[in-house]
């Protein structure tokens, strides 16, 4: 195990000396981190969008759920007043028929002239 782990250390320390691996390890490095930088960027960036339409989606949920409470509401009153109504009209609609049934003169009256 020493033997391996002394030959990896000579292999490093010569690859070190050389200028143009230190180059292009330290490129390698910025552009792991640069792309990682950028991943989780967009990450946050997907996620904000996500959360926009999520809320988006929220408030027309909400929004449909006020109207339908709204129109439900709406109807109850509208039953309310048509019984008003009909029972208004049923009333107007007796007094009619009563006065339909009451003569229109007076039993002992006459023609005019």
């Amino acid at each position: 195990m020493n033997r391996v782990w002394s030959q990896l250390k000579e292999l490093f320390t010569a690859a070190w000396q050389n200028a143009k691996f230190r180059k292009r390890l330290v490129t390698a490095v910025v552009v792991f981190i640069v792309l990682q930088v950028y991943f989780v960027r967009e990450l946050i960036a997907a996620e904000l969008l996500f959360g926009l339409i999520f809320a988006i989606l929220f408030v027309l949920g909400v929004l449909f759920y006020i109207v339908g409470a709204i129109g439900e509401r709406g109807l109850d009153w509208a039953e309310v007043g048509l019984r008003f109504f009909a029972e208004a009209a049923r009333r107007g609609y007796q007094v009619v028929e009563d006065l339909s049934k009451k003569p229109i003169r007076h039993p002992h009256s006459e023609s005019a002239p």
